[in-house]
C-alpha cells in the first residue's frame, strides 16, 4: 500500500514539476502569487490522482490481488488513498480561499497571476465546473466524517456512499476544465487523462452495477445451526457457475438485496460438490439479527472468492506458527478441513485465543480436527482461564538457518501486542501475514 500510494504521488510531483521547468517562471506574476498557483495546481492534481486511484480500485480488481497482497490489502488501499484525496482536497480549498486573502491583505492584488481569457461554451462550463468542484469537495469532507465515524450504521453509510461515482465526476470535471492549457501539451496532462480514464471507468462500472458481476454466483441455504449465542453457522449450495476457493479465502455475501453484501471467510475446504459454509459471529445489527432472518431455501447472492490467506502460499521450509483470535479462527478451520485430504502435509503450531474454553462453539471442533492431523500441534489460550497468549508463549524458530513465519487473523490489538513483544525480545527472523479485514 506504501509503496503504491507514494509511487504515485512522487509521479505526480514529478510530473508537476516538469511543467514548472517547462514553462520557465513565463506566468508573469510576482513569486508570492507564482508559489500560491504551483501550490494550488500541485494539491489539486495530487487530490484528483488519489481519488482516480480510489475509484479504480473499488470495482474490486481480483488481478492485482497477486501484487497488492490481497483484496484486503485493496481496499485498505482504496481507503487511504481517500483519507489522502480529502487531505489534498483540504489543502487545495486551503490554498485557495485562505492563502488568496492572506496575500491580498499584506501584498495586494499586484502581481497576482493573471487569469486565462476564455469566451462562450467554454466560459460557461468552467464557472460550471468551479462551482460543481467546491460543492463536491463539501461532500466528499462529510463523508470521510461519516465513513471513519464507526458507529455509523452500514446500512446508511452504504446508501449514502452509492453517491460517490458522481461526486467523483464532478470533480473529474473541474479538474479538467480548469487545469492550465499548456498541462495538455506536457507529461501532466497524459498522467491526468490516464489517471481520469481508470476513475472514469471505475465510477461507470459502480452506477451501472457492474462491480464484481463476472464474479457472482447465485445460491440457497441449506443449514443453519447456532454454535453458541453468537455464533451462527450457514451452509449454501451454490450453482454450477461457482469456480471454487481456496482455504482461507473470503467471498461478499448478499442474504438481503436491500442490505447489500457482505464479506465472510469461507470456513470449510473446497470438496468440488460447491457446498460451503460460514461461521458469523455477531459483532453488529446486521450479523446480531441475521440468524432471525435467515430460513432454509432463502435465495442468496455470492460475489468471490477473493484473498490471499492462502494456505498454498505456505513457505514450507519456514516454521509454521498460526495464530486466531475469535472468530479469526474461520480461515484456519478452512485450512485444516483441506488437510485432512493429506494428514502429514504440514507442519504447525495452532494457537486459538478465546475468553472462554470452556464454552467456545470451536474449540472441540479444533480439537477433532487437529487429532486427525499429526503435524499440527493445538494450543488453547482462555482469557478466563488465565491464559492469555504472549510472545513467549510462540515458539519461535531458535537456530540462525531457519526462520519462522506467522499467520494470523483476529484483532488488531492483539496482533501490534505480538509483533511489539517479539521485536522486544529479539527476534528478527520472522514473517507476519494478516489479513486486513476492514472494508470500511
Amino acid at each position: 500500500m506504501k509503496v503504491l500510494l507514494g509511487s504515485l504521488l512522487a509521479i505526480v510531483s514529478l510530473a508537476w514539476g516538469w511543467d514548472l521547468l517547462a514553462a520557465g517562471g513565463s506566468s508573469g506574476g510576482s513569486l508570492p502569487w507564482v508559489v500560491r498557483q504551483e501550490a494550488l495546481y500541485l494539491s489539486g492534481l495530487l487530490s484528483i490522482a488519489l481519488m482516480s486511484l480510489t475509484m479504480f480500485l473499488s470495482t474490486r480488481p481480483a488481478w492485482l490481488e497477486g501484487p497488492l497482497g490481497g483484496m484486503d490489502r485493496i481496499y485498505r488501499t482504496h481507503k487511504w488513498a481517500g483519507i489522502l484525496a480529502v487531505g489534498f482536497a483540504v489543502l487545495h480549498w486551503l490554498i485557495e480561499e485562505i492563502v488568496g486573502d492572506i496575500l491580498k491583505a499584506t501584498i495586494g492584488r499586484e502581481g497576482r497571476i493573471p487569469k486565462e481569457k476564455y469566451a462562450g461554451f467554454l466560459e460557461v462550463m468552467r464557472d460550471l465546473a468551479e462551482d460543481m468542484g467546491e460543492w463536491a469537495f463539501y461532500v466528499v469532507l462529510i463523508m470521510l466524517a461519516i465513513t471513519l465515524w464507526k458507529r455509523f450504521p452500514y446500512k446508511t453509510w452504504r446508501f449514502l456512499h452509492q453517491a460517490m461515482p458522481v461526486i467523483y465526476l464532478m470533480l473529474v470535471l473541474h479538474a479538467a476544465m480548469l487545469a492550465p492549457v499548456d498541462y495538455w501539451a506536457q507529461p501532466v496532462g497524459i498522467l491526468l487523462v490516464l489517471l481520469g480514464a481508470g476513475g472514469i471507468y471505475g465510477a461507470v462500472h459502480s452506477l451501472s452495477g457492474r462491480i464484481g458481476r463476472k464474479r457472482q454466483v447465485r445460491g440457497t441455504v441449506t443449514a443453519i445451526e447456532h454454535p453458541a449465542a453468537d455464533v451462527l453457522s450457514v451452509s449454501c449450495q451454490l450453482d454450477n457457475r461457482w469456480r471454487g476457493h481456496r482455504p482461507g479465502q473470503f467471498a461478499f455475501i448478499s442474504f438481503d438485496e436491500k442490505e447489500g453484501a457482505h464479506p465472510f471467510t469461507i470456513a470449510s475446504a473446497d470438496r468440488g460438490d460447491r457446498n460451503i459454509s460460514f461461521q458469523i459471529k455477531a459483532l453488529g445489527d446486521y450479523t446480531r439479527n441475521l440468524g432471525k432472518r435467515l430460513e432454509i431455501g432463502q435465495a442468496v447472492r455470492l460475489e468471490g472468492p477473493y484473498g490471499r490467506f492462502d494456505l498454498a502460499r505456505l513457505d514450507s521450509r519456514a516454521r509454521q506458527i498460526w495464530i486466531a483470535g475469535g472468530i479469526g479462527v474461520t480461515p484456519f478451520l478452512a485450512w485444516l478441513d483441506s488437510l485432512q485430504a493429506n494428514p502429514g502435509k504440514v507442519a504447525a503450531e495452532l494457537h486459538y485465543c478465546t475468553r472462554d474454553r470452556t464454552s467456545d462453539p470451536f474449540v472441540a471442533r479444533l480439537e477433532s480436527s487437529c487429532a486427525s492431523l499429526p503435524g499440527i500441534r493445538l494450543h488453547i489460550h482462555g482469557a478466563q482461564q488465565g491464559e492469555t497468549l504472549s510472545a513467549n508463549d510462540v515458539s519461535l524458530a531458535k537456530d540462525g538457518a531457519r526462520r519462522s513465519e506467522i499467520w494470523f487473523c483476529g484483532p488488531q490489538g492483539l496482533a501490534e501486542k505480538l509483533k511489539q513483544e517479539m521485536q522486544a525480545l529479539g527476534h528478527s527472523k520472522f514473517s507476519f501475514h494478516q489479513e486486513a479485514f476492514e472494508m470500511r
